[in-house]
């Protein structure tokens, strides 16, 4: 348990992960930048705003160009994710412009399973040829496209898919926040809502760290409300770097976070702390979700999760009294992002504990954001493709996915099951963060047709039949990005220097080239420019004004607090009870569900989670980022000292990891900072590609050690039902 004063400056100053991410400094790029740039003193400098890459979030940037070459970045002061700040990952990860592992030219898998150089020509024929062939003889439905979707890929990619007459488009989120997403979704009509943190009086966080990721906004506005006398309540296994500014740390026994949020929902009820007015006019179901509840106890929940009752009911009545300036945060990846078999329930819950609160659309509370007003294309100009006939696959087996995102790992099953048979990943590492890299691997062998469109080469790309070369973010163009929130806006990435590696191209000219060799050309019978002005048209901002500034926000569309907009629900309202549930044969009304599996006395949960330095195994190969790997043994495995000691195991010893799916050996860390049931490892590591060679060899992968698995109401990954035994080996 926590309880501490820590103003902005001294919490910048507690932590050099959390330093690094909420500073405006260089973090190492001036030494890159001498050793490189080698540019004169008088040269002139160029300013160009911009997006990063090195995250989901995207913040907005300013590239610093010196003689023609990036010199460093600084954060873009007008974008709500940075504020004028980036992130460690930020400035390092844009090294990668410069890398010497980058992709130069398109490859082909030969027979004996190398790789040679071929023209871009070629391949656009071959992959044409063998698309077209396949969509003959299996139909559309056996070709899917994934991705980690950026501003161009969210826009061309489905299109690209569509084109060919099939529904199959995916993104990474089926390990990443797929649970929260289809939780949400079914409770307030949105995968997501956002946070007014630094106007709140009470923040639980439940397995999501702002000092670990992601971006540098929310440290400032989490910085602020903790100066407010904000009290901050961190519910994680272990206590991650977020910890410098909360009040109270509750090590939760992990996979249990649903039975913490079901009893303080049972509180707030029992001492008549709910928002009665809120429910009654903006909810249905509430009297039997509040039935439900009543067994819910804090004693109850005390035997599962190992949380004291007292504090449950602490919490729960504070929260409740500091209503609607109260919230649990909505998540990205966290306990209720993918990790365990009740995750969607804990969304669910989550999701209806802030509308006990009443805190939608409040000061201090959740909010439904708003989404810029942006333009579209002259459809009869430029015709968009039919609507698939077959549905996404995936979508019967799991109806309550959200459809946007759907379920990736169901390309691997299907290709297994000999239903799937060409599959184009683009900026995905599918084969080593999605799943179990074995299980991927084999998979990947069943299909006649595996394209890779990356920088990098990756483990996917080594599986690959054909490998594509992407410039990197800092060498393109690339869609406007809506920026939704308070206050909406748009953000706009764009090219910093000239192409590096000739033979590279943007990945809208590649969809573009692509889709003409394939015969759905005429879809894609625009430049990116007209499709950027088309967006900008409603919005009266040339596209000229938006490249000087980069990020444009529009105040006059800010939300107003206390209003509550529609719910994009059947109902039209929060949903205590789903009859999309009930309708998918899941129960109605949130209860509890046991993790899939759980550890013995002689055995752990292995859990995993960020670094403030890394976002994932793209990060892990830039040598700067790497570094401070090395120098502060980060790729380490975390111990509670009790099981250490009963293991006879010291900090720093060597130790073995043994799971159903795998063995791993790697140092460990034996700190009090984790649950005595639990292992931590972080996300980034166990890169077994040797063309990446700073990222080669150094930890392990933690899905080496993850059943192929899928969590039933959202279908994604279990990455938590994870059990391992550790000991100790010599060196």
């Amino acid at each position: 348990m926590l309880e501490t004063k820590l103003s902005r400056r001294r919490f910048i100053k507690a932590s050099a992960a959390t330093a690094a991410l909420a500073s405006a400094g260089t973090v190492g790029f001036n030494e890159w930048s001498k050793e490189y740039v080698k540019a004169s003193a008088n040269a002139e400098i160029k300013e160009i705003p911009s997006t990063c890459n090195a995250c989901s979030s995207k913040c907005g940037m300013v590239g610093h160009i010196k003689n023609g070459r990036l010199w460093k970045l600084t954060g873009h002061p007008d974008h709500p994710y940075s504020k004028g700040k980036l992130c460690a990952r930020g400035h390092g990860y844009a090294t990668v412009v410069y890398s010497q592992d980058r992709l130069t030219q398109p490859l082909k898998r030969d027979g004996k399973n190398n790789f040679e150089p071929i023209t871009w020509e070629q391949a656009y024929k071959e992959i044409a040829e063998k698309l077209n062939k396949i969509i003959k003889e299996h139909g559309p439905e056996a070709v899917a496209l994934t991705e980690d979707p950026r501003a161009t890929g969210k826009f061309y990619s489905p299109r690209f898919i569509n084109a060919l007459g099939s529904a199959n488009y995916y993104t990474h989120h089926v390990v990443c926040s797929n649970s929260r997403d289809a939780g949400f979704l079914h409770t307030v009509g949105v995968t997501a809502t956002s946070a007014d943190i630094s106007n709140a009086k009470y923040i639980m966080f439940i397995g999501r760290s702002y000092g670990d990721g992601i971006r540098p906004s929310s440290v400032q506005s989490l910085a602020a409300a903790r100066d407010n006398g904000a009290k901050i309540v961190i519910v994680d296994p272990r206590l991650n770097n977020t910890g410098n500014l909360a009040t109270e740390w509750l090590a939760i026994r992990p996979g249990t976070d649903l039975a913490l949020v079901l009893a303080m929902s049972h509180v707030l009820i029992k001492e008549n702390l709910h928002d009665l007015d809120f429910i009654k006019k903006y909810t249905v179901g509430f009297e039997a979700y509040a039935k439900e509840l009543v067994k819910y106890t804090p004693q109850w929940a005390e035997g599962i999760t190992g949380i004291p009752a007292a504090d449950i009911t602490r919490i729960a009545i504070d929260m409740g009294k500091a209503k609607p300036k109260a919230l649990i945060e909505q998540s990205w990846r966290g306990a209720f992002g993918c990790n365990y078999e009740n995750s969607t329930e804990t969304g669910r819950a989550v999701a209806m504990f802030n509308a006990l609160l009443g805190n939608y659309q409040q000061k201090g509370g959740s909010i439904f954001g708003a989404k810029p007003h942006l333009g579209k294309l002259d459809e009869v100009k430029y015709p968009n493709p039919k609507e698939p006939e077959s549905p996404k696959a995936g979508k019967k087996e799991f109806p309550l996915a959200y459809q946007g995102s759907g379920v990736a790992t169901i390309v691997a099953k299907e290709a297994l099951e000999g239903k799937m048979k060409a599959a184009i990943y683009y900026h995905s590492n599918a084969a080593l963060g999605y799943g179990n890299p074995k299980v991927m691997k084999e998979a990947f062998s069943k299909m006649d047709l595996v394209v890779a469109i990356d920088v990098q080469m990756s483990e996917t790309a080594q599986l690959a039949h054909y490998v594509l070369p992407e410039v990197t973010y800092i060498e393109r163009d690339e869609v406007i990005e809506e920026l939704s929130g308070k206050v909406p806006g748009i953000a706009l990435r764009q090219q910093m220097v000239d192409k590096v590696h000739p033979k590279t191209k943007p990945i809208h000219e590649i969809y573009t080239e692509l889709a003409k060799a394939c015969g759905v050309g005429q879809y894609f019978n625009f430049t990116l420019d007209e499709l950027n002005e088309a967006m900008l048209a409603p919005t009266g901002i040339t596209y000229k004004q938006l490249r000087e500034k980069g990020t444009i926000m529009f105040p006059a569309e800010e939300i107003t607090i206390g209003e509550m907009p529609k719910v994009k629900t059947p109902s039209g309202k929060i949903e205590f009870y789903s009859e999309t549930y009930k309708e998918a044969g899941f129960n109605p009304i949130v209860e509890w569900i046991e993790p899939k599996v759980s550890p013995a006395d002689d055995s752990f949960r292995l859990i995993t989670g960020k670094q403030a330095i890394h976002s994932h195994t793209q990060t892990a190969n830039i040598p700067i980022l790497m570094q401070i790997t090395k120098d502060y043994d980060l790729e380490r495995i975390w111990i509670n000292p009790v099981r250490a000691k009963a293991l006879g195991i010291k900090d720093g010893d060597m130790v073995e990891v043994k799971s159903s799916e795998a063995t791993s050996k790697i140092r460990v860390k034996v700190t009090e900072r984790i649950h005595p049931e639990a292992i931590f490892v972080p996300s980034h590591y166990g890169i077994t590609s040797k063309d990446l060679k700073t990222g080669y060899g150094v930890g392990f992968g933690y899905m080496e050690h993850v059943p192929f698995d899928f969590e039933k109401w959202s279908g994604a990954g279990n990455i938590h039902e994870v059990i391992v035994k550790v000991r100790k080996v010599n060196g």
